[in-house]
């Protein structure tokens, strides 16, 4: 089992079992428990996590799918982008590439062929229009659903229009077979790209077989720029001629001579469909320098003439005259240049012939130390570096020879060609140390298989006798015996531990030693999760964890938002009890607060806490949470009105600058205050001005009207939630 087979991802994604290995990611089918459907995970292999080559392609896939949602483009519902691990979710596709169908059926009829790329036009109209260009397009990036629908998927490449350019390097040897000329030089690519390999794909499909076909990437990019493909009649004959037409157009070397867009290429495919005789005036180029289109196929053929044979053999006579003085010609100068050659290599200096093992070759080729002519062939040693000489002949100091002789080095390239020897139904020692006189990259992968033995070596891939360049990298395949019978691990969440247990260990499984328990609102000794998940498949013997109910409650954590007097300007105390102990004691002006004060974090596990709110010394909300319901938990009590502060009959506030200095927070002036201090403890001799004295009396408290009770608030309300 891998590492994330089993697991949960962000608490979210239980992963399943792993569907597919791409170069630079895993592909594993998932469940969302949080959407509750199946999805795919494309996760970047932990060995590709600090190389931001692979990163960046990572993210521009990511990036370029999140602004496209079309029928025929896989959809991505999440992406993760975090240091330690990358993934995107995207939708899961129970079906086949395009690449398998056409390998399992050989002939495709041509209705299926253009009922396929109209599809996978529809997707690239979109994709374009949303400036996106897949830059990928082949037939193992399209997948085929039981339905016969297509999704086209690995935007691993794509880039918005005109951002950056694409160069071919061996690395492309997946993709070659389907790029755009422009594409192999490196120059900027636009949609046209994609229609050239459209055309690619649609040229496999109707004829079986790709345009162009070489032993090493290079050569085959070569031939996408140079050489012009066979006609797809003359390989099936049956195939309507618009077709043709269609498909040749969409693979001209010149973007500009290829259909403007996606659009326009799936016009004439829809034409083609209402009527297969329908034919496009397309022109054909019969070479790279001119251009010709051919109305009149008979138009170029002379008609027979009658043979003058006396005309004849005097042009005979006259023609053997001139070889025989060519051929003269040709021995004098011949005879020149050999004793030109004679007398100069005499004069010549003889040299000691230099070690030029360990000197890179390009060094050798920009130096003028060495009075030699290099003749090169290339071999490959995984363990020198590339491009230094690692032989040459003659040898070191071995002889001395004239300036400007040959001397043959042998130069270290990956790009040299070898042959994969046959190693199927060898022993993986074997098969090994043939590999390993070839000069072959390998790896060793190990595959359960029901008809090769343990320990022998099932196939490779490439397949024998492929020729690749010396650096790729070989699959060697070696059967580990027949597939061992997997168990999924039952689903006994919710169960109690007896039964649980009981259940597991009839299905030849074990449970961990140790059980470990969590608070929860279910019963004492309940499963409340298993590792692995239920579902996943496991080895017999293999052991399951179980996770129960500790049978305490869970403490929970909710908030209250007491509403304020939003009239209040000025700063008043409030105080908070939670079943009579004073938990918040502060000033607060609720003008400011935006007429709210919040409550948070009011733990408890069972049982029902009041909440007392006091606002200005007085009573103003009573509350109650009830830990135990599962929902409305928060419940508004009672509710009082606000008591303000005490204030004069002339409506100024007791403690405000009026010209009263009564200290008795219950008295309120009745008499004019102008000019006057309206003291109590000296109101009879501070009268100067003849003023009379103000009238005073005692106002009694406010009495606190309870306005409203027993109000429910709901979890998530303005007035009460839970956290």
């Amino acid at each position: 089992m891998d590492k994330y087979t089993g697991k949960r991802l962000d608490a979210r994604y239980e992963i399943h079992e792993l569907i597919g290995v791409g170069g630079m990611a895993l592909v594993y089918r998932a469940y969302d428990t949080l959407e509750e459907k199946i999805v795919a995970i494309k996760i970047l292999k932990d060995e590709y996590l600090n190389n931001k080559e692979f990163i960046i392609r990572f993210k521009n896939e990511s990036k370029a799918i999140a602004v496209l949602s079309h029928e025929h483009i896989v959809k991505v519902y999440d992406v993760n982008l975090g240091d330690v691990l990358q993934y995107i979710v995207m939708e899961y596709i129970n079906g086949i590439t395009l690449k398998e169908y056409i390998s399992q059926n050989k002939t495709i009829k041509w209705e299926e062929a253009v009922y396929f790329v109209e599809q996978i036009l529809k997707a690239l109209s979109h994709a374009h229009g949303k400036g996106v260009i897949h830059r990928d397009i082949k037939t193992q990036n399209i997948m085929l659903l039981p339905d016969g629908n297509i999704k086209v998927t690995d935007f691993g490449i794509a880039r918005f229009f005109k951002t950056e350019t694409q160069t071919i390097t061996n690395k492309a040897i997946g993709s070659v077979h389907y790029i755009a000329p422009e594409q192999a030089r490196g120059d900027i690519t636009d949609e046209k790209a994609d229609i050239y390999s459209v055309g690619v794909i649609l040229y496999e499909l109707i004829t079986g077989k790709l345009p162009f076909e070489a032993d090493n990437a290079v050569s085959v990019a070569i031939m996408q720029m140079q050489i012009q493909p066979e006609s797809p009649k003359k390989i099936n004959d049956i195939i309507p001629e618009g077709l043709e037409s269609i498909t040749l157009h969409a693979m001209q070397k010149d973007a500009i001579n290829r259909y403007n867009s996606a659009d326009e290429m799936l016009s004439d495919i829809l034409s083609l469909k209402q009527n297969p005789d329908v034919k496009f005036n397309y022109i054909n180029y019969t070479d790279a320098n001119s251009t010709k289109y051919i109305t009149d196929l008979n138009s170029g053929v002379k008609k027979n003439k009658l043979i003058d044979k006396d005309n004849v053999k005097s042009k005979v006579l006259v023609i053997i005259g001139g070889i025989a003085v060519a051929v003269f010609i040709f021995a004098m100068i011949f005879l020149g240049i050999s004793v030109f050659r004679y007398f100069n290599n005499n004069s010549l200096k003889d040299i000691e012939v230099p070690d030029f093992i360990g000197m890179r070759y390009s060094d050798l080729q920009n130096s003028d130390n060495y009075k030699f002519n290099f003749k090169v062939e290339t071999v490959y040693d995984p363990s020198k570096e590339g491009g230094v000489v690692i032989d040459q002949e003659p040898t070191a100091f071995s002889k001395k020879l004239k300036e400007n002789s040959t001397v043959i080095l042998k130069i270290n390239s990956p790009g040299v060609l070898v042959t994969i020897p046959s190693v199927k139904s060898l022993t993986k020692e074997v098969a090994e140390a043939k590999l390993n006189n070839s000069g072959i990259k390998y790896e060793v992968l190990a595959i359960t298989d029901d008809d090769t033995p343990e320990g022998i070596v099932k196939s490779t891939d490439p397949i024998e006798g492929t020729k690749i360049t010396a650096d790729t990298t070989v699959r060697v395949y070696v059967s580990k015996g027949p597939a061992e019978q997997k168990i999924s691990v039952p689903d006994v969440i919710n169960r109690d531990f007896k039964t649980a247990k009981s259940e597991i260990l009839s299905k030849n499984l074990r449970i961990y030693d140790s059980v470990a328990y969590e608070d929860s609102d279910k019963p004492k000794d309940t499963v409340l999760y298993t590792n692995p998940l239920p579902g996943v498949p496991v080895s017999a013997g293999s052991t399951v964890k179980l996770t129960l109910s500790s049978g305490r409650k869970k403490e929970r954590s909710f908030e209250i938002k007491v509403d304020l007097p939003l009239l209040v300007d000025y700063e008043i105390p409030i105080a908070v009890y939670a079943d009579g102990v004073l938990e918040i004691s502060r000033k607060i002006i609720p003008a400011y607060n935006n007429g709210e004060f919040l409550i948070s974090n009011i733990k408890g596990k069972t049982g029902i806490k009041k909440i007392n709110v006091h606002l200005n010394n007085k009573q103003y909300r009573i509350y109650e949470i009830d830990f135990d319901k599962t929902s409305n938990n928060v419940s508004l009590i009672s509710k009082y009105e606000f008591v303000p502060k005490e204030i004069t009959n002339n409506g100024n506030k007791n403690n405000s600058s009026n010209n009263s200095t009564n200290t008795d927070s219950n008295t309120f002036s009745t008499g004019s205050n102008n000019n006057s201090t309206a003291n109590t403890d000296n109101r009879s001799s501070s009268n100067n001005n003849n003023t009379p004295t103000p009238k005073t009396f005692t106002v009694p408290d406010f009495p606190q009207t309870k306005i409203e009770k027993k109000v429910i608030i709901p979890s998530g309300s303005s007035s009460g939630d839970e956290t």
